[in-house]
Order: structure tokens, then sequence, then C-alpha cells
């Protein structure tokens, strides 16, 4: 049979594109020859390269608890971000006993990176119980020993010792007519011319309240340390959530006399309230510490946190702001702060301190609300 012309062009074009469809079926990429794998298998992604991890970003953040006053944590924040990169987001609390209480509730889903500020007696619960990160600061060899926690779950970075604040003008109208003089010792302020017109701090919720509790407990022994204590209470006025909160209300005129840390007292009289500091003998002394917060999300950046604590440019940055004594050797003493070779300091046991809080501020607790 012959073909017309018109259907035999057809029949080519359909033979020519066979052909072609055929070819390629038939060969791979390279021009080698492969089997045909099923319409329903994937694409094969297997590389001879291994696949490279990605990286999480690393943070710059950093979430502190602070027992400082609000103007040296804003300093501090301010320049670990200008040395570091990372951004501090601080909640200022009005003491150690409170930023424990907070950390212990928080124990299941941690909100804070670092704890820091208040006396280190309020950490070592807090590592008992498993809530601190151990941790040792490479910086931590160039502190002496008694201020660093040796199983590392704290560490000292300042020093403050408990002192009297004096509303002067309010003491020369009131109590010097009356032939009381200034106190010098912590047994001074038994006078009863001091009735409601003393603050001191709650041992509950301020480090330097219960520091001030533990002094006349080592001072005078214990059923000694406590008649004073019961004796005292009869004066103070109300019992402060934070030891600061005395020399505020003393140096607006509010009271006569409080209890506080030397260093705040200083601080306050430099913006020229008419108030002094006295130290008394057998007065104790706070090593202020930091801890890195166990499961807290920025664990890395609280690390940094502490060994940019121990350094001396930040050493001489907190002298200069709190008059707090530094731990570094080389970073001189306040301005305006008595030598601490003058203190005559009490023969404190910071173990024991620590050990019988619970009990000390149940029965103080339980003494002063009766």
């Amino acid at each position: 049979m012959f073909l017309k012309p018109k259907a035999r062009t057809v029949s080519l074009l359909l033979a020519a594109s066979f052909m072609l469809t055929t070819v390629l079926t038939g060969c791979g990429a390279g021009g080698s020859k492969t089997a045909s794998a099923p319409a329903s298998t994937p694409a094969s992604t297997t590389s001879s390269e291994p696949a490279k991890a990605t990286k999480a970003p690393e943070s710059k953040k950093l979430v502190v608890y602070a027992a400082l006053n609000e103007d040296d944590i804003v300093q501090i924040q301010k320049k670990f971000k200008e040395d570091t990169g990372i951004e501090i987001e601080y909640l200022r609390l009005s003491g150690a006993g409170e930023a424990s209480t907070r950390i212990q509730a928080e124990k299941a889903t941690p909100k804070a990176d670092i704890f820091v500020g208040g006396s280190v007696e309020f950490y070592e619960p807090l590592a008992q119980q498993g809530l601190l990160e151990k941790y040792t600061s490479p910086n931590a060899k160039e502190i002496e020993s008694r201020f660093n926690d040796p199983k590392g779950y704290w560490q000292g970075w300042y020093m403050g010792v408990l002192g009297i604040v004096l509303n002067k003008d309010r003491f020369q109208k009131e109590l010097a007519p009356k032939g009381v003089k200034e106190p010098a010792t912590w047994d001074d302020l038994l006078d009863p011319n001091y009735k409601g017109l003393f603050l001191t701090s709650n041992p509950a919720t301020a480090g330097g309240g219960y520091i001030f509790v533990a002094d006349q407990l080592f001072r005078l022994g214990e059923e000694k340390g406590w008649d004073y204590l019961k004796k005292l209470s009869a004066n103070v006025h109300h019992y402060t959530p934070a030891a600061g909160d005395g020399i505020t209300l003393t140096a607006t005129g509010e009271f006569v006399a409080a209890m506080s840390w030397a260093h705040d007292i200083v601080k306050s009289a430099q913006k020229g309230y008419p108030i002094k500091v006295i130290v008394p003998e057998q007065t104790a002394f706070e090593i202020g510490g930091v801890g890195v917060v166990k499961g807290g999300a920025n664990t890395e950046n609280a690390k940094k946190f502490v060994d940019w604590l121990l350094t001396k440019p930040v050493g001489e940055m907190n002298t200069k702001l709190s008059n707090r004594y530094s731990v570094r050797k080389d970073v001189a003493p306040p301005e305006g702060m008595i030598k601490i070779e003058d203190v005559k300091l009490v023969n404190y046991d910071r173990d024991k301190a620590a050990s019988m809080k619970a009990d000390v501020v149940k029965k103080f607790t339980e003494m002063t609300s009766k």
C-alpha cells in the first residue's frame, strides 16, 4: 500500500517523536544509562557532603533579680551592656529575702538567670535546695578565699559593715537636752528615750536585718542575745522590709535613728541629708553575693556576668557608686568610709549563721508578733 504524501509526513513525525522519547527516558543527565525509578519513588536527596548543623543565635539577654539600690543596678545594667553587648532585664526586690523567696517559688519554671546583691546567707539555702548552678569564675582565684564559696554555688563580690544612722538635727533637739549621748554601741539603743524613734529591718526579708540579729546572738550568746532583741523590740517603731528603708526615713526626719549598712548611710549623707554614720564595736559584716540561677534561659550569659563582676574596673565602679568595700585587694576603700582595719568586728560564724537562719527567723517572728 502506498501512502499519500501528507499521511506519510505524519507517520514520520510520530516515529521520530517515539524515538526521541525513548532516548530521553533511557539516558541520565550525564549520558550514562540508569534504571527508571517507579513513579511513586521520590527523587533522592542524598549528598556526599555531610549536612551542616544550624547554629542557634547567641543570646544577648540576661534576666537579673537584684537586691541592690535602684541606682546601683541601673549603672550595672548600663556598664554590662557597654562591655559585653548583653542587655540586662532586671527586677529590683526589696531585699535578699524577697529575692530568695521568689526564686524558690519559681523553681519549676525559673524566670531569672542571676541573683545579685544581699548577703550570702541567703544564697546558701538556695544552693542546698538545688536552685543555684555550680560555677566558679576563673577570676575567683584573685579573690581572698573567705569570699569564695568552696562548693562553687555563690560568689562574694563586695563587703559591707552594719552601722547606726543618726539624724543629727532631731537628736540635738529631742534627745541631747535629756542628757542622752549619741549611741556608740548596740547596747546604747536600749535607752528608753529611743522608744518609737528607732527602726531596724525584718530578718525574714532583709539580709541586713538577719545579720543584725545574728550579730547580737554571736556577741552576747544565745540567751543574752535573745534577751537583748526582746528589749530592743520595745524601742523599735516597726521593722522595715529592706535595710536601706531606715536610712531614708531617718534622713527625712521621720525617725531619730536606725540600723543599716554603713556604706549606704555615707552615700545618703553625701547627698546633704543631716545624718551621720556610727559604726559600733562588735558589729557584723556582710559578704554581698551573686549566684547563677539553675534552669535559667541564659545560663552562659549569667556566667559571663559573674566573671565581669569580679574584674577590677567593676570593683572600682561599685565602690564609687555604693561606698561598699570591694573583695579585691587592688581596689581602694571607699571615700568617706572608716578603714576596714579600724572596724572592730564581732566573731561572726557565717556557716552557723546560714544553718540557723530558718530557726532564728521563725523565733524572731514569733517573738515580735506577740
